[in-house]
């Protein structure tokens, strides 16, 4: 089925049914596009709602109507369904071609229950904001966000250095779900590392300065000085 030859068919015959409106033409599309998402098979279940959705139609009343002219015109098979889990079938005619591109016609499981595809591309678009809190887009980004913090360039490049270098994983395991979280971690762990140090570094003056001090009783007054 090749389906640009289709749709010019179905244009032309369009065009030529005084009968239809543009919410015909709209309602029609909106099936074509979800024909198209589920590979052009013979036929398929459909969510009323995602379809209003697709076509731009806001009202129930005006959609029923449409969706039964637009069968009665035989422009499509509609198969109306009264079970809100298994949704309604639509059979979508074929027009202009006989032969062409090749379509993998698949049929989904008639029992299946849908889901609208708004859903799917909402899932997709959720996905793709975890992905970018995951990881920065590079280290210009990184270096900002720690210049925010006050912290220097360095400590930024360092972060990103390291966590770049093993794939942006906590233990080299656990994929990073905000990356700003891991870098305000990062400065708190380097905070307590530096205050750590100068802790140590001040007992070790402290002892040094205690050795300087002591003297010893028997002490050579005949050794030269």
């Amino acid at each position: 089925m090749n389906y640009i030859k289709h749709l010019n068919a179905v244009f032309q015959q369009f065009s030529k049914d005084n009968r239809l409106n543009p919410t015909h033409v709209s309602l029609y599309m909106a099936f074509f596009q979800l024909w198209n998402h589920n590979r052009f098979p013979e036929q398929f279940h459909f969510n009323r709602e995602e379809v209003m959705n697709l076509s731009k139609i806001g009202s129930k009343s005006t959609y029923h109507r449409c969706v039964k002219e637009l069968n009665h015109y035989k422009n499509l098979i509609y198969h109306p369904s009264h079970n809100p889990f298994k949704g309604s079938k639509i059979n979508m005619l074929i027009f202009g071609t006989t032969s062409g591109q090749a379509v993998d016609l698949i049929v989904p499981n008639q029992g299946q229950a849908l889901v609208p595809l708004y859903k799917h591309n909402k899932q997709i678009e959720n996905n793709n904001k975890l992905y970018k809190l995951a990881q920065p887009k590079n280290q210009n980004v990184v270096i900002e966000f720690f210049k925010s913090k006050k912290w220097p360039t360095t400590e930024a490049q360092k972060f990103y250095n390291h966590y770049q270098s093993i794939g942006w994983k906590l233990g080299g395991k656990t994929k990073i779900v905000d990356w700003k979280a891991a870098a305000q971690n990062w400065m708190l762990k380097s905070e307590e590392i530096k205050n750590e140090k100068a802790v140590t570094l001040s007992a070790v003056e402290r002892s040094q300065n205690k050795d300087n001090l002591k003297t010893t009783k028997n002490k050579n007054y005949n050794q030269p000085l």
